[in-house]
């Protein structure tokens, strides 16, 4: 790609570090900034710049935050008993879209994978036993992470670890995914599926409002 400004190659070059950026993606982005008023782009840019020099993470639950503690620990109306673990901020973010949960989280910052030479020093567990154990009225710790073996292995690993402590450690469910079919679902997905079964009244009314009318 051949440019007839400097600047322009340069901010190209910046942009399409993101991911999923491409340089055709980039060289838009830097034309529509070209074509915005000088405050919006220096807005922009100012807001980037505080996101990466003022960011922090929360010092209990390794969430980012703006502040030594972030909103969702210090929020009163959370449950302070049930901590959902999850491996990164993004399932946070995931977890709050649903409003289905009310309790309060600990990011790992990612899951144990030998091969990859990631142990559990490397990760956020040992604050995890630490804030468990110092809170002592921790009732149910939600073990939120990815269905795969590395995700397994780490629910395996800090459930050896706790399980001492007079805790609840649940799982999210996990099973087939609605509109998928079970030809295309990996032996491991349709094994948990079948034994962690549920009444068939739990998804749909069997009742005989349901079915056809007597009268038809």
């Amino acid at each position: 790609m051949i440019f007839s400004s400097r600047l322009i190659e340069d901010a190209v070059a910046e942009f399409s570090k993101l991911p999923g950026i491409g340089k055709k993606s980039a060289l838009r982005m830097v034309l529509h900034l070209l074509r915005q008023e000088t405050a919006d782009v220096d807005a922009f840019t100012e807001a980037i710049s505080r996101l990466i020099h003022q960011i922090t993470y929360c010092r209990q639950c390794h969430n980012v935050s703006d502040t030594e503690i972030c909103s969702i620990c210090v929020n009163t109306q959370r449950n302070p008993r049930q901590i959902c673990v999850v491996e990164t901020i993004r399932d946070v973010m995931a977890i709050e879209q649903t409003q289905q949960y009310n309790g309060h989280y600990h990011v790992l910052g990612g899951i144990l994978s030998p091969l990859d030479g990631v142990g559990p020093e490397h990760l956020n567990i040992g604050s995890l036993l630490e804030r468990v154990t110092k809170q002592g009225d921790t009732e149910e710790i939600i073990m939120a992470l990815s269905p795969t073996l590395e995700g397994d292995t780490t629910v395996y690993y800090i459930s050896r670890q706790l399980k001492h402590l007079p805790l609840k450690i649940t799982t999210i469910a996990r099973g087939i995914a609605f509109g998928g079919e079970l030809e295309y679902a990996d032996e491991m997905t349709l094994a948990r599926s079948i034994s962690k079964r549920l009444p068939v009244d739990n998804y749909v009314n069997v009742g005989p409002a349901s079915g056809p009318s007597s009268d038809s």
